[in-house]
C-alpha cells in the first residue's frame, strides 16, 4: 500500500516461519543476526513486548530503519541505549503505536491544531480489553510469556499516544495505582494485576489520565478538556465505538463560528481508500504509510525515538510508583546526554528473565502462585495451539 516490499522474515519457530516465508515467496531466517545481513533497507519489529530495544540496537548497527511494534524499551537503560544509537546510525525509528491514527484522533488532532478549544488542561484515555480466559490464555503460551507478567501499567502506549498525538504534548512526571482483581487472577497462570490507573504530568502543566488493561468491561475512549472547549469520542459497542467525535463549548465562552455542541462521524483525511483496507480502525495502515515517508525524506516521524522511549517509560515509572502507593516519578529527559548517564545502568524490571537486584513483583500483592487446575487449563489450550511450552 505504501510502497514497500516484504523481502525476509525472521522467527525461531522454524516450521511457522518457512510455511509463512513460502506463502509470501520471502527469505526465512531463524537466526536474527544472519537475517541483518540480507538485503533490505528496513526491519519491522514484531516480537515479544519487553525485548524490542536490542532487537532494534542490532538492526540500527546494521544500517537498517527501525520500526518496533509495541513497547521501545523494557528498562530505562534500554531507552538511554536506543535514544544512543538513533543519534549515532541517523536511521529513522519509529514506535509503531497505530491508535493515533484512527478517523476519530486524527480528526481531534485536527480540530486541536486549529485552537479551537485552547490549551489541554486535561485528558482521558482509555485502553481496557478483557477477554475471556481461554483467549487469554491462547495468546500467552506459557508461564514465562510476557503477558503472564505484564505490569497493569506497562501496556499504556495505546491509552497515552493518542492524547499525545492530539496536543503535541510530553510526560514530565508520573503517578500509578494498580488495580488487583483475585478473583479474576487465579483463574488464569498469571503473576500479574489486570488494571491500573496512571496520572501523567504533561509540559505544558496539563494532567492525563491513563486506564487499562483487561479488567472487566471493555472500554476504547479519549477525551481532551481545553481552556475554551472538550472533545471526546462516541462510546458505544465494537472496538473502537461508533467513531464519532462530539466537540463542545460553555455558552459564555462559545465562539460565533462554531457550534455551541456539535457531534459527526469525521472522515479520513486522506488515503481512505488504503486506510479501510488496514487493521486497527486504519491505524495499521498509517503507521506504515508514515514509516515509510520518514525513511524516504529522511525526517524522523512524529512517534520517534524519543517519544517512543517516554511513553514506554511511563509504564515503567507508573509501576515504580504503584509499588511506592502512588509515589510520583519524574521522567527523564532522553534527549539529554546529562541526564541518560543517570540511568543509563538502570536495569530495574519484573520480567522473569531478569537479573541483579532490585527486581521487581509483577503485582502489587507479591509473587502470586498458580493453581494446578488452572495451569493444567492453560496446557489444554497452548496444545490446541501447537505451542509445548510449560
Amino acid at each position: 500500500m505504501v510502497g514497500m516490499k516484504l523481502v525476509a522474515i525472521c522467527d525461531q519457530w522454524k516450521d511457522k516461519v518457512k510455511e509463512v516465508g513460502k506463502r509470501f515467496g520471502v527469505a526465512t531466517y531463524t537466526d536474527y543476526d544472519r537475517f541483518l545481513e540480507h538485503d533490505m533497507d528496513a526491519v519491522v519489529l514484531a516480537n515479544y513486548f519487553h525485548q524490542h530495544a536490542p532487537f532494534a540496537i542490532k538492526a540500527l548497527r546494521a544500517g537498517k530503519h527501525v520500526m518496533s511494534e509495541t513497547s521501545s524499551n523494557a528498562t530505562l537503560a534500554e531507552g538511554v541505549a536506543l535514544c544512543r544509537e538513533v543519534e549515532r546510525s541517523k536511521r529513522i525509528y519509529m514506535l509503531a503505536e497505530n491508535y493515533p491514527f484512527t478517523k476519530f484522533n486524527l480528526e481531534m488532532r485536527r480540530v486541536y491544531r486549529t485552537g479551537e478549544i485552547g490549551r489541554v488542561t486535561y485528558a482521558e484515555g482509555e485502553y481496557n480489553h478483557p477477554m475471556s480466559i481461554d483467549d487469554l490464555n491462547s495468546i500467552s503460551p506459557g508461564t514465562k510469556h510476557w503477558r503472564n507478567w505484564l505490569p497493569s501499567t506497562y501496556y499504556c502506549t495505546h491509552a497515552l499516544a493518542p492524547l499525545m498525538y492530539i496536543t503535541d504534548t510530553m510526560p514530565v512526571s508520573v503517578n500509578g495505582l494498580s488495580i488487583a482483581i483475585p478473583e479474576l487472577t487465579r483463574q488464569a497462570p498469571r503473576f500479574n494485576d489486570p488494571g491500573s490507573v496512571i496520572l501523567c504530568r504533561m509540559n505544558n502543566g496539563a494532567v492525563f489520565r491513563i486506564f487499562g488493561l483487561w479488567s472487566p468491561g471493555h472500554s476504547n475512549w479519549y477525551r481532551v478538556h481545553g481552556t475554551h472547549g472538550a472533545m471526546e469520542i462516541g462510546r458505544g459497542p465494537g472496538y473502537f465505538g461508533p467513531g464519532s467525535v462530539r466537540v463542545w463549548h460553555d455558552p459564555w465562552d462559545q465562539k460565533s463560528t462554531v457550534d455551541h455542541d456539535r457531534t459527526y462521524y469525521p472522515d479520513w483525511p486522506e488515503h481512505g481508500d488504503l486506510a479501510n483496507r488496514a487493521g486497527h480502525g486504519g491505524g495499521d495502515f498509517w503507521t506504515n504509510f508514515y514509516f515509510a515517508e520518514a525513511i524516504r525524506t529522511g525526517r524522523q516521524p512524529f512517534l520517534d525515538v524519543y517519544r517512543g522511549v517516554a511513553m514506554s517509560s511511563v509504564g515503567i515509572l507508573a509501576w515504580k510508583s504503584a509499588l511506592e502507593k502512588g509515589a510520583p516519578f519524574a521522567m527523564p529527559d532522553f534527549k539529554k546526554e546529562s541526564v541518560r548517564q543517570k540511568f543509563e545502568n538502570d536495569h530495574w524490571s519484573p520480567w522473569p528473565d531478569a537479573t541483579g537486584d532490585g527486581q521487581a513483583p509483577a503485582s502489587v500483592l507479591g509473587k502470586l502462585t498458580i493453581a494446578p487446575k488452572v495451569l493444567a487449563r492453560a496446557k489444554k489450550t497452548w496444545k490446541q495451539h501447537g505451542y509445548s511450552v510449560d
